[in-house]
């Protein structure tokens, strides 16, 4: 069984789990504008309005254009295949009255970028052959389903994910033969470019900032692209990268210092706080675990900085990550208003979360480090050697 047909199968067991009938994916154009679950249960585009339908017994149908049937049923994960030439709209309610569901979840979420996938003019017009029937008041939001099957793994998932963390370090552990005094953030981001290209592997976001590289106390921020600024010594100097593997993703952020002439260690300020930032990442290691409240997590590591003295950290301590490096649905997020209700969500078995605070040290830089986590029912897997000591240049 393949990737798609697992996580299909997995599909048909939340449903069950939800109490939910039906889950209804509805498409057009959608190499153009693609749902974020595609790739995940479906595995190619359409060019007309297109219905891909899995239900909680089991059965998956794709009501599409006529000239897109032969390739969909070429690809074999959607067994019935139910072609239109006209519309879609009567095809979809002869499909749906056959199949009865007391229940249909949509692409739709005010929290989940990942199950927000149905544009506007696509609920309109899913609205439009819905009228009149008993269908319309029965869709519902697939957040739970998406966050569900995106958080839960299985062992291929995880392979590939691992393959990808293996060699973000990899290229992370050559970093100490590059960057020094009047090296440029570009210059470091082109090397790491250059080193995953002859690994055959793609950034895991967007190539503006993927890498990103922040040197001393004077840089832009997080997700900003990397300048022409030099190191110097005495900056702490950090980087966020990631790669994709197979469709999956790594995301591993590392901190360095460049000493000063005469330094043999990091001045006193420096080490306590990537100590302090190492401590936080500990506390909210031991924190997660299958049942644990995302915001809790979130805490551990927060107070841990904040009780040391330094700023909280201006965002949520780690996200989900899979075949997007920020995969959707609960992360380990604070009770603020841009988290929605995620914050509350559970943490489940079969999840991996990046947990990556940071804190300013004046006059030095950032220091962040970033490590993946697998949540597993027998404790925690660390898919990333953790870095917990300061790499010193």
């Amino acid at each position: 069984m393949n990737l798609i047909e697992q996580k299909i199968s997995q599909a048909v067991r939340i449903l069950q789990e939800h109490d939910i009938d039906l889950w209804l994916t509805f498409v057009r154009e959608s190499a153009t504008i693609p749902d974020p679950v595609i790739d995940m249960v479906i595995g190619q585009h359409c060019t007309w309005q297109t219905a891909w339908l899995i239900s909680s017994t089991g059965q998956t149908i794709a009501i599409a254009g006529s000239l897109d049937v032969a390739a969909i049923k070429d690809k074999g994960h959607f067994k019935e295949v139910v072609p239109y030439v006209q519309g879609i709209g009567s095809t979809l309610l002869e499909v749906l009255n056959r199949l009865a569901p007391r229940s249909i979840a949509i692409n739709y979420s005010t929290d989940s970028v990942m199950a927000d996938g149905l544009t506007l003019g696509m609920y309109r017009l899913l609205s439009r052959y819905l009228e009149g029937t008993p269908y319309l008041d029965r869709l519902l939001s697939s957040q739970e389903i998406v966050a569900t099957l995106r958080g839960r793994k299985t062992q291929g998932e995880i392979d590939r994910m691992q393959k990808a963390v293996d060699i973000t370090l990899a290229i992370y552990d050559e970093l100490v033969n590059v960057i020094a005094p009047g090296v440029t953030e570009k210059q470091i981001a082109d090397y790491i470019t250059r080193r995953a290209h002859e690994f055959g592997v793609e950034p895991a976001w967007e190539r503006d900032h993927c890498p990103a590289v922040f040197t001393g106390p004077a840089h832009a921020g997080a997700h900003f692209r990397p300048t022409e600024r030099c190191v110097e010594a005495g900056h702490v100097i950090n980087t966020d990268f990631g790669v994709k593997v197979e469709g999956y993703c790594s995301d591993l952020q590392r901190t360095w210092y460049v000493r000063r002439a005469g330094e043999r260690c990091a001045p006193a300020e420096v080490q306590r706080g990537f100590d302090v930032l190492i401590d936080s990442i500990h506390r909210a290691y031991d924190v997660l675990r299958p049942g644990a409240l995302s915001w809790e997590v979130d805490a551990a590591a927060r107070q841990t900085i904040v009780d040391a003295g330094y700023p909280e950290y201006p965002h949520a301590l780690g996200h989900q990550v899979g075949r997007a490096a920020h995969d959707g649905g609960i992360g380990l997020y604070p009770k603020w208003e841009r988290y929605g209700a995620l914050p509350f969500g559970k943490v489940e078995a079969g999840q991996v979360f990046t947990i990556e605070p940071r804190l300013p040290i004046e006059s030095y830089g950032v220091a962040t480090v970033e490590e993946m986590v697998w949540v597993t029912d027998n404790g925690n897997v660390m898919l990333s050697k953790p870095q917990t000591e300061l790499i010193l240049i």
